[in-house]
């Protein structure tokens, strides 16, 4: 084998979309455990500083628990969250193998409300094929979900 055979290639899931929300609105949405809890899944021990080990529970596979470890990388308030998105085991192949990414929110206001930059990046290929396309999918239904969450805090805001 020669060294492009063992070189791997990454791959970067991308959603970016313009949501008719403040920025403070979104922002409040993808740090709060209660929300985030609505829009992707539950976090155990996520709070929005640098440096916080927090993990999510999905569907065990094989040698893998199912539980996604993260630590928060990156926050600027308003602006830019990422986290480490770790998961999957060395003996599992498809569902479940070993997952080391990293998931970055990237929020810029604009005239109609804020751009929500979503990037999921490092997924290793061939072996992350599987996790990568269910969540290039899944990416997409959370944003979406997350931007009906914050829709909700804008409404809930005027009726106060």
């Amino acid at each position: 084998m020669n060294d492009a055979a063992l070189k791997s290639d990454t791959q970067d899931i991308v959603v970016d979309e313009v949501f008719p929300h403040a920025p403070e609105t979104i922002w409040k949405a993808l740090t709060s455990g209660e929300l985030i809890a609505r829009w992707l899944m539950p976090p155990t021990g996520f709070e929005p500083v640098e440096g916080t080990h927090f993990t999510y529970q999905t569907t065990p596979a094989g040698e893998w628990d199912g539980v996604i470890r993260c630590q928060v990388l990156q926050v600027i308030p308003k602006q830019r969250l990422a986290y480490a998105w770790k998961g999957g085991h060395e003996g599992n192949v498809g569902y479940g193998s070993r997952l080391d990414t990293v998931v970055t929110w990237v929020l810029t206001q604009v005239e109609t409300g804020t751009r929500v930059r979503l990037v999921h990046s490092g997924f290793v290929l061939p072996k992350n094929d599987t996790a990568y396309r269910n969540m290039s999918d899944g990416w997409k239904k959370v944003v979406r979900n997350l931007d009906a969450i914050a829709a909700e805090q804008d409404s809930s805001k005027s009726l106060h």
